[in-house]
Order: C-alpha cells, then structure tokens, then sequence
C-alpha cells in the first residue's frame, strides 16, 4: 500500500522559533505530527519534517509519496545536489546533519517528491502550515542543537 505524505516548515523571524507539520496517510490510516524549536530556520524545519516522516514509517522499501512546498528540499533532491554534496562531505553546505540522517532513511525508502504551492488551498499543505505554525508558537519548544552550536553562536564568542 503507498503512503501519502504531506509535510512543512515554518520559522518566526528565520532565525527564530520554528516549527514543523506532518500530514501522513495510508488508506484509512491518518496520522499527523508536529514539534516546535527554539533558534532555527525555516529550511531547517521543512528538512526536518521530510526526515521525521520518513523515519515514521516502519516498513522499509514503502512507495511514499511526499508533497511539500518546499523547493530547497525538492530541488535538493530531485536535482541530484545533495548526492554531490555528499561526496564532498557537505562542505560549506547548510544543514549538513539534517542531509546525512536524510539520506540514510530517504535510501530506505522509494519516495518520491511532489512540489506543492503553498498557501495556495490545499487542504493537507494548509493542515500542515497550521500545524508547523502551531508547533513553533507553543510551549514545549526543543532545541535545535546542532543549529545552536555550529551556526547561532559562531559569532558570539571572543576568543
């Protein structure tokens, strides 16, 4: 059975609070996920939400179809960059811990990648802008760890 999933990002002030949706379905299944950050961007948490949806999914060589309106993600992958970003290790690219846990369980997988426009009435990418919005203005925001360490602070320090 194929699985339908629809997923986005937000970030308040990007840098800022951010958050991400998911909207998952297969067959009768439905199953939506959301969580919220503390310090990080907009792609980030698009990324993120590809990630933490495809490692959702327990069955490994599952035919999954992801909608999202995120063309840093599509075009990242669909364009081929970050397998050529890979075998550079990532260098001087963004998001380089979020790509690597991408492609460990994107290769699990046979997903493949649909471009949705954004805010434009789509029912499951509105649920999901709802829920990434939602996440990222709640209570119990996470920190991005890796974002705070390699990117937020490199500019603080004196020494």
């Amino acid at each position: 059975m194929s699985i339908i999933i629809y997923t986005d990002g937000s970030a308040k002030g990007n840098p800022g609070n951010g958050g991400y949706g998911i909207v998952m379905m297969s067959g009768s299944y439905r199953k939506e996920l959301k969580q919220g950050f503390k310090l990080t961007t907009n792609n980030r948490m698009e990324l993120l939400a590809v990630i933490i949806a495809l490692e959702s999914v327990k069955k490994e060589n599952s035919e999954i179809t992801i909608y999202s309106d995120s063309k840093y993600v599509i075009d990242s992958v669909e364009k081929k960059w970050v397998f050529g970003w890979e075998k550079k290790n990532f260098n001087k690219k963004k998001n380089p811990d979020l790509w690597i846990r991408f492609l460990k369980i994107y290769r699990m997988q046979k997903v493949s990648f649909i471009w949705v426009k954004g805010h434009a009435n789509n029912k499951e990418n509105e649920r999901c802008d709802f829920l990434a919005v939602e996440a990222a203005d709640g209570q119990s925001l996470l920190t991005d760890h890796w974002y705070e360490k390699n990117v937020a602070n490199k500019g603080d320090s004196l020494f």
